[in-house]
């Protein structure tokens, strides 16, 4: 009686339907996720006074939400609400209607995001290789990558790009028409700029010669083999998905663009080099003198920014195309999916869309913005494939081994001969080190995260200084506070009171903005080290200072030596840093002890209608 073939467990069952298999994996894949997620978590609740990085910016202002009365008239809170897509600033508005601060909901959110980006990146998975353990090792590839970046864990507008745009690939590889033009629209809603890369993925299999997707059940590497000509299992599906998806995409974009923003214009390149903000140490720092760094390597303008190879096993995405060529020595790669193209497609759309920005800098932002988030999805995808397809090859070979003929798929015929002589080379011993191959790379799949540090990688800042919040808190809520100290980036987020500048709110993309942000900031930094107690009255008067907050050490030459942000903002500072050094005081160190309302071991706080009097 002839023995049936012992099945192998890396590859059945062979399709996508609900099965004990994929429940088993995917339900592994999301308890991977919740335990990079309950990390995150531990952190944002570990301190009374804790904040994510950039929800300082773009969070801070939704605090209106709660109470309208704050941040009356604020440049820096009416600035980041505009730019804010419609859809995030709607869904923390229905979370503030719902009772949950913007900050908590903040903390709440990414989670959230990282479990249906894990569905969504599973079923691509499965779509393209029909195998429920690749779906868990793409998705824990995917989720060390996020949780080794800052994207996901700051839920603004660009953590919402990972999950729309995994279910947009999961719809379009479908052909779902409905749900993957709802996804474009939520694109639209959250993040617009990835409708750009939309676009160019539907023009792209549009205009190509082997282009629309293909339904069939034929392996790849029949296409491979005779790529001239389709197998006679292909069957040309109608590009009415793509089409009416270009149309909407189009629409969506055009509805966008068309708004005119409250503080247009953007930059220009040209205004740009002139501003030491963007070079060198800058505020935000673009332009480089090395071709090769600006081109490839620079996080806001190079095509491979080193951010996005986190975790190293990304890496492997990249043999994929080498192992398709070797389908008897991978078995595997003959039931990927001819769907596997439109990875490709997104890889040239996303690099079409890098060389459009800096071609049109900054009109469409920052060019590394189109390649970092869809880089690091494809290579997550395509390093679980490698993955899985090795690891399906060893098992294989020791399947072999043991049971001669009776496992399926086949070894090379170099490859038997060279093992027929069990006594040459002895069944256990091979047997041994394929397990430690395989556990090698589940031990390094698994445990990676942990030897990197931090892990995960949350950008969460704390608040040091809680007497000095509760004491801006206790003063009206129109109250507007001037100051150079770094400590003011936390005063709206912790005191709820507004600033005149702050480091982290000098984003110089907008010119009817940052011109007038550059000008203030300029004007308090001369104001400050100024001599003249009149200029110092000037200025309170133009800007309608209430407070102001002095760092004890503002007044020595070092402070402004080593007070990063402020070498942006020449010549005011290295004139101020001048005057220090000769001895000459400000005018405001003369004040400090009349005009005190605040002090702690750092800080002293001045009142400016004191100073209006003297």
């Amino acid at each position: 009686m002839r023995r049936k073939p012992l099945p192998n467990v890396l590859t059945q069952p062979r399709s996508t339907r609900l099965t004990v298999h994929v429940l088993f994996w995917f339900s592994l894949s999301l308890i991977i996720t919740a335990i990079y997620s309950g990390l995150a978590l531990r952190e944002a609740f570990s301190h009374p006074y804790i904040v994510q990085d950039d929800a300082r910016q773009h969070v801070f202002w939704m605090q209106r939400f709660i109470d309208s009365e704050l941040f009356p008239d604020d440049l820096i809170a009416d600035y980041f609400q505009s730019v804010a897509p419609a859809g995030y600033t709607t869904i923390y508005r229905i979370a503030a209607a719902l009772g949950i601060h913007p900050f908590l909901f903040n903390k709440l959110l990414p989670p959230i995001l990282g479990a249906i980006a894990t569905g969504y990146c599973f079923g691509i998975s499965l779509q393209l290789l029909p195998v429920p353990a690749a779906g868990f090792i793409t998705t824990v590839l995917l989720n060390q990558s996020l949780w080794m970046k800052d994207d996901l864990i700051s839920a603004t507008p660009r953590a919402f790009v990972y999950p729309l745009f995994l279910a947009f690939l999961y719809y379009l590889l479908r052909q779902s028409l409905l749900p993957c033009l709802t996804t474009i629209i939520l694109l639209a809603l959250f993040y617009p700029q990835y409708l750009l890369i939309c676009a160019a993925l539907f023009i792209l299999q549009l205009f190509t010669t082997k282009n629309s997707l293909l339904r069939t059940s034929a392996p790849l590497c029949a296409y491979l083999r005779a790529p001239t000509a389709f197998p006679r299992k292909f069957k040309l599906r109608p590009h009415y998905l793509s089409a009416i998806g270009l149309i909407v995409t189009i629409i969506a974009i055009s509805s966008y663009a068309l708004i005119p923003g409250k503080f247009d214009p953007v930059i220009t390149a040209t205004q740009a080099k002139q501003l030491p903000e963007f070079w060198g140490t800058g505020r935000s720092y673009f332009f480089s003198n090395n071709p090769w760094y600006f081109f490839f390597l620079s996080p806001r303008s190079g095509l491979l920014d080193v951010g996005f190879v986190r975790p190293a096993t990304l890496a492997l995405g990249i043999l994929l195309p080498l192992l398709i060529r070797y389908p008897n020595s991978f078995p595997l790669v003959k039931s990927i999916s001819p769907h596997i193209r439109v990875l490709v497609q997104v890889f040239w759309a996303s690099l079409l869309m890098f060389i459009l920005a800096h071609l049109l800098l900054f009109n469409l932002h920052l060019p590394s913005r189109y390649t970092e988030h869809s880089f690091r999805i494809l290579l997550s995808v395509s390093a679980g494939m490698v993955l899985v397809i090795v690891l399906d090859a060893i098992l294989r070979i020791d399947c072999h081994l043991k049971f001669k003929n009776l496992c399926p798929g086949r070894l090379s015929d170099s490859y038997a001969k060279k093992n027929d002589n069990r006594e040459t080379r002895p069944y256990s011993k091979l047997r041994f080190y394929h397990y430690l191959t395989i556990s090698f790379i589940a031990a390094v799949l698994l445990f990676y995260p942990y030897l990197v540090e931090p892990f995960p990688l949350t950008k969460y800042k704390n608040g040091h200084f809680p007497d000095l919040y509760q004491f801006f808190q206790q003063q009206p809520k129109d109250s507007l506070i001037a100051s150079v100290s770094e400590e003011a980036d936390n005063l709206p987020t912790f005191a709820q009171r507004s600033i005149l500048v702050g480091r982290e709110y000098a984003i110089p993309y907008h010119w009817g903005y940052y011109r007038q942000f550059r000008q203030r900031t300029t004007d308090l930094i001369q104001a400050q080290y100024s001599p003249n107690l009149e200029e110092v009255k000037q200025f309170i008067q133009r800007y309608g200072i209430d407070f102001w907050l002095l760092e004890k050490t503002a007044f020595t030459p070092e402070y402004l030596a080593n007070h990063d942000w402020l070498r942006d903002y020449q010549p005011v500072t290295l004139e101020a840093q001048e005057r220090l050094t000769q001895g000459i005081p400000p005018a405001l160190a003369g004040v400090v002890e009349d005009c005190s309302v605040f002090q702690m071991e750092r800080f002293v706080v001045l009142q400016t209608s004191c100073i209006s009097q003297l």
